[in-house]
């Protein structure tokens, strides 16, 4: 008889200590305020206009550039990335090295970012040898930006050939192709 009891007590305890607790916190909390309504106005000065490649570009881009490696029995990946270097489409070619993909997407995150060839890039490392700290940059040649209106929107990235200055010269077809 004293174990239910004890026993009884016990839950009627956790029972009223849930209610009192649940009770306590919902009628503690305060009630909401009205929301505020604020008006955005998208002409203001506080926004601009950006220009992106669509995914049909860049894919037209990349088949360009893996089009102009291959006439020379290249096998590259290219990668092509958005004004924020985020990637829009990598492809890696037929053969290309497992290291050529990565390399690609570096090289076009390093032309978008400064919006240079790499291999132009690569010659400012004497003068400032941290460039090449940053990380996602690959200094070598082999990136070219995508530019509208004299800013970069792009950037293409290639790696596999032999050398840079290959590299950069399918990116360049690349470039070339969405001028047409």
């Amino acid at each position: 008889m004293k174990k239910k009891l004890v026993l009884g007590a016990t839950v009627a305890a956790v029972l009223t200590a849930g209610t009192f607790g649940a009770v306590s916190a919902s009628a503690s909390a305060p009630a909401a305020a009205p929301a505020a309504v604020v008006k955005a106005d998208a002409k203001n000065k506080n926004t601009f206009d950006s220009t992106h490649l669509t995914i049909e570009a860049a894919t037209k881009a990349a088949q360009a550039t893996l089009d102009a490696a291959k006439k020379e029995n290249q096998r590259v990946s290219v990668a092509i990335v958005d004004r924020n270097g985020n990637t829009i489409l990598t492809m890696r070619g037929d053969g290309a090295g497992p290291q050529s993909y990565e390399a690609a997407e570096k090289k076009a995150f390093t032309a978008v970012s400064w919006n240079a060839p790499t291999s132009e890039l690569a010659k400012r490392l004497t003068n400032a040898p941290t460039l090449k700290d940053i990380p996602g940059t690959l200094f070598l040649g082999g990136g070219a930006p995508v530019t509208a209106k004299g800013a970069p929107i792009a950037g293409i990235g290639v790696a596999g050939a032999p050398s840079g200055d290959l590299d950069e010269k399918f990116a360049r077809a690349g470039v070339a192709s969405l001028a047409k």
